[in-house]
């Protein structure tokens, strides 16, 4: 006898429906900025069991720790640099398969292997990037950045 397996793009895709359902029911009465980014990296660490998730905020032209889960992050980051100072700069997805390959990787764990980093906008201007870091290589595929960019959308809305 056989056991039937959906296809990893399936599994994945239902776990995104379902997670991005349940942060739109999570945070739809909060206001606070800072309590919605905490609530939305603890369900996708959660979720998704990747190393680390979480968010740098553009504070006096440089990005900053803001709220995560995982291990010990750099507090700060220049415009350009690394993966999350590249996505601020040039304000779109960046996927990385291995970050060893990513010229100018900042290693703020070495435990580190892939990477997905995505802006969030208010008002036009970056209001800063979801970084989601991956223990082993090529974590991060297209399904990651079409949901992942929903749930962005959905913290937008919130910054309005």
């Amino acid at each position: 006898m056989h056991e039937f397996k959906e296809p990893k793009e399936q599994n994945l895709e239902k776990k995104y429906i379902s997670i991005i359902e349940q942060i739109r029911s999570l945070i739809s009465d909060e206001e606070d900025i800072v309590a919605i980014l905490s609530n939305v990296s603890a369900a996708l660490h959660q979720t998704f069991k990747w190393l680390w998730v979480g968010f740098y905020l553009v504070k006096n032209n440089e990005l900053i720790l803001g709220p995560f889960q995982g291990p010990v992050a750099c507090f700060r980051i220049k415009k350009g640099e690394g993966v999350c100072g590249s996505t601020w700069e040039k304000r779109e997805t960046i996927l990385v398969p291995d970050v060893e390959k990513f010229p100018g990787h900042i290693a703020c764990s070495s435990e580190s292997k892939s990477e997905i980093v995505l802006p969030i906008f208010k008002n036009n201007k970056t209001f800063g990037v979801l970084d989601i870091d991956s223990a082993e290589i090529n974590t991060f595929d297209q399904t990651d950045k079409k949901y992942l960019e929903k749930i962005i959308k959905i913290i937008e809305e919130k910054l309005i």
